[in-house]
């Protein structure tokens, strides 16, 4: 029987590598943490219980969309109104919909959420050639549309208990017409906010290893800062929407595989 440290060690180098990942995304495409972290967590780290790999991820996925946030805002990437606004309803939504989602299997939470990212990957894909409009902002025409997609957003992340940046990019676009660059910067503070929520309520049942979060913020600063700088470039290029709808599908497709026993 191989000795316990060495699992132990395994367990923890996974999850600092799959951190990594996590932040590299969050940083490129300002969502997307979550889409990776819970089956990582799930099939690479081997976190047993779902609800406790989505519990743990939420609060890992928060603290790096922080440190991504620092990053984009430096290169003037975040409408700070569009995102407190987004924020602010959505974090309603997370803590309602983060009640509902304890409640429910965790494998049929998982399958739900590859088909929730299959929808919202063609949508995204339909939408490529929108560049948006520079110098966006939210204002009191567009704030209704603003606060309802953000109040949506936050109730679908905490019900997959997801930090919601696949969610709130497009819905970023959608409510305010901004440029890609600007809705990856914008949504980190959403997701933040809303990963803080989902997993706070996790957490009040348990439902966060907090050892395996630790290896999972260091490895996700570290990518972070790798993902900040390849979405700078890939911005001018019209390339970010592309990458992050095929992310989107591929994991999507990987999660349905599974849950439905074919790998």
């Amino acid at each position: 029987m191989p000795d316990a440290s060495h699992i132990d060690l395994a367990y923890l180098l996974l999850g600092a590598f799959s951190g990594v990942l996590v932040g590299f995304t969050l940083g490129l495409v300002g969502g997307g943490g979550s889409i990776l972290a819970v089956p990582l967590m799930v099939y690479l780290v081997g976190v047993p219980s779902p609800h406790v790999a989505i519990g743990t991820s939420a609060f890992a996925v928060a603290i790096n969309a922080a440190t991504g946030l620092i990053q984009h805002a430096r290169s003037g990437n975040v409408k700070w109104r569009c995102g407190g606004m987004y924020a602010f309803a959505g974090i309603f939504g997370a803590f309602l919909g983060s009640t509902l989602g304890k409640a429910i299997d965790g494998q049929k939470l998982l399958f739900l959420f590859a088909l929730v990212m299959m929808v919202v990957g063609g949508l995204m894909i339909r939408g490529r050639r929108n560049m948006g409009i520079p110098g966006a902002q939210c204002n009191r025409e567009n704030a209704p549309k603003v606060l309802g997609f953000g109040l949506g957003t936050g109730a679908f992340s905490g019900f997959f208990g997801i930090g919601g940046g696949f969610l709130i990019v497009p819905g970023l676009i959608a409510s305010t017409s901004m440029p890609m660059i600007n809705a990856v910067g914008t949504s980190l503070v959403a997701v933040t906010a809303f990963g803080l929520t989902t997993a706070a309520n996790y957490a009040l049942s348990g439902l966060v290893d907090w050892m395996l979060a630790a290896v999972l913020i260091a490895g996700g600063v570290l990518g972070g800062f790798g993902g900040t700088w390849t979405a700078r470039r890939l911005s001018g290029q019209g390339l970010l929407t592309t990458v992050f709808a095929v992310l989107i599908f591929v994991v999507a497709i990987y999660m349905l595989l599974k849950s439905g026993g074919v790998l």
